[in-house]
């Protein structure tokens, strides 16, 4: 063989390893077939080439022209010749051999596997479909709800049966008044009887019949409400047993709304209940939100208090937005989970909820659409911090999975789990009922909120009075103050501040930057109690009930005028604030009988 052929050393390598291969061992022989096609080609291209180094006599001109070409067939054999080449080396080594048989092992059992699966999946589905009745008067079918889950529940017991006859008479007036009043005694005797007919008359509508609205409207049924409409597209979970006040195991799978209505219509047979198994959303505000249709008693009445007990921001934001333009009195639920502090759960202004992610949330989206305070709520000023729960996380395998939104139940529902301790929704669904009992019907209702989130502003008075009573006396008595004490609490603060004064000036009725100054100069004078001075304790008579509310620059005006300057408060105030001040100064006095 020509040495020029660029194949030839390769034709006689892959000759001899073709021969030697015959003397071989068994696992030498499986690539002889690959062998003998590469020879079979090498020996085909080195016929070619020594045909055409064999001609060396060609013109000239001949060989200029046709030399391009002669380079390209030359690269794009060598590309042949050193894949050929590398085959017959892996081919020929024991680790290839091994390789190949790996890979057709492997594919051989993932075949096996696969082919198995599949008839397994076959097999169920046929199972799954010969399992499903024929559709007959045993067997109907029925629509399921936007949300795929069934319309009507699961079939009554028959003690639900005889139930929800019981209801169906009661509602039509078949039911002895005065066996209401005997149940709702106690109610009676606390809101009186012009109270109890204005609950008995009035319209609920709950948004949300979750752990919170469960609870909220349990306590309505029970305290008289007759005509509630519960709104909710969700059905009960095994995971909601912990929270929901009505749900049983029987329940799982079935409609919320129903599943509420089923266990009050035992409680409370003569309320009625309009049941709504969908999702609040804008849209559907005109009719969800609509007045009462169900029955004749009460038809066409506005709803006399929306709750919103959803916990899914887009819908409550949608839900208070709409109350608030349309002048529906509404009082919304803020994020009972992560909470653990029963009495830290506070009513107020929507503006003033802190340390919540999802009222901080709503805020701001009701911010944007300009609303920014007139919504009551219920809220925790309880704070997160170490070993408290939080949001949990996804699991990492969750984020490769494809789209995290898509875990949600719906679109811009959370996907992530938020720990919740079964107590806490209980709590807020119950303040929010007794917010909307005691609106209904009148009673007096002087929420103390101030008291649990303000502590930093009660430390920051009491030292601002300390040191009142320090100038004061240096200045009247020239005695040392070292060592002076104040026989007041921070709870005493509190109370004057927000039980008294309701959080404001009694001068402007500002709310910021307050502090407490004594009305008139103290009757015993600036003099201090130096009975413990030997402890090192010195302490000055005062009573709380002397102590008004101003922001601090009006604290300033007054000590300078009155304390000071020694002028009455008659000189330097006008009667309405006289008459404020002496008002809120009896109140004092009178609450003060009940202080501990």
């Amino acid at each position: 063989m020509s040495p020029n052929c660029r194949f030839g050393g390769y034709c006689e390598d892959s000759g001899t390893v073709a021969r030697d291969s015959q003397h071989g061992s068994t696992d030498e022989r499986i690539g002889l077939h690959i062998h003998s096609v590469i020879k079979s080609s090498c020996l085909q291209r080195s016929a070619t080439c020594h045909g055409q180094y064999n001609e060396p006599d060609r013109s000239t001109s001949h060989e200029n022209n046709s030399k391009p070409r002669d380079t390209q067939d030359t690269k794009h054999n060598g590309v042949i010749a050193s894949m050929s080449s590398w085959l017959h080396r892996q081919a020929g080594s024991s680790h290839g051999q091994l390789a190949t048989a790996a890979v057709v092992s492997g594919a051989a059992v993932a075949g096996a596997i696969f082919g198995y699966q599949s008839y397994k999946r076959r097999e169920a589905v046929h199972d799954l479909k010969a399992s499903i009745p024929s559709l007959d008067d045993l067997n109907p079918a029925e629509m399921l709800t936007d949300f795929g889950a069934a319309s009507n529940g699961v079939q009554m017991s028959k003690e639900d049966e005889r139930s929800a006859a019981l209801a169906r008479r009661a509602q039509k007036g078949e039911y002895d008044d005065d066996l209401i009043l005997e149940q709702l005694a106690r109610n009676r005797v606390f809101l009186g009887d012009e109270g109890l007919a204005q609950l008995r008359s009035s319209f609920v509508v709950v948004v949300g019949c979750g752990g919170v609205g469960s609870h909220a409207a349990a306590s309505l049924a029970r305290s008289g409400v007759s005509k509630i409409r519960l709104i909710d597209f969700d059905q009960v979970t095994l995971s909601s047993l912990n929270r929901h006040a009505l749900a049983t195991l029987a329940d799982v799978g079935t409609p919320k709304v129903h599943c509420i209505r089923r266990r009050l219509e035992q409680i409370a047979p003569w309320v009625a209940f309009d049941c709504r198994n969908e999702l609040y959303g804008k849209a559907a505000s005109e009719d969800l939100l609509g007045p009462w249709s169900l029955t004749q008693d009460g038809q066409g009445r506005r709803p006399d208090f929306v709750l919103d007990c959803i916990d899914n921001i887009t819908s409550k934001v949608e839900l208070l937005h709409y109350c608030h333009s349309n002048s529906l009195p509404v009082i919304s639920s803020m994020g009972a989970g992560c909470k653990s502090d029963p009495t830290r759960v506070v009513v107020g202004d929507i503006s003033l909820s802190t340390d919540d992610p999802l009222s901080r949330s709503t805020r701001r989206r009701l911010k944007l659409l300009g609303v920014s305070s007139g919504v009551a709520a219920v809220f925790s000023t309880e704070k997160p911090g170490p070993g408290k729960a939080t949001l949990l996380p996804l699991p990492e395998d969750e984020f490769t999975k494809g789209q995290v939104g898509e875990l949600g139940v719906l679109p811009d529902f959370r996907a992530r789990i938020l720990p919740v301790l079964g107590t806490m929704p209980a709590v807020f669904g119950y303040t929010v009922a007794n917010h909307v009992i005691c609106t209904i019907t009148g009673y007096p209702l002087d929420y103390n909120m101030g008291a649990k989130s303000r502590e930093k502003l009660y430390d920051t008075i009491l030292g601002a009075l300390l040191n009142l009573h320090e100038r004061m006396i240096k200045q009247v008595t020239s005695q040392d103050t070292v060592g002076l004490r104040v026989p007041l609490s921070k709870d005493d603060i509190a109370f004057v501040v927000e039980e008294v004064y309701r959080g404001k000036s009694s001068i402007s009725g500002l709310s910021n930057r307050l502090a407490l100054v004594p009305w008139q100069t103290p009757a015993h004078g600036w003099n201090m109690d130096l009975s413990l001075e030997k402890e090192g304790q010195k302490t000055i008579p005062m009573d709380i009930n002397d102590m008004v509310c101003m922001t601090k620059e009006e604290a300033l005006h007054h000590e300078k005028e009155v304390l000071k300057g020694g002028k009455k408060v008659e000189e330097v105030y006008g009667e309405a604030v006289l008459q404020r001040v002496n008002l809120r100064r009896r109140e004092a006095e009178e609450y003060d009988q009940y202080r501990g």
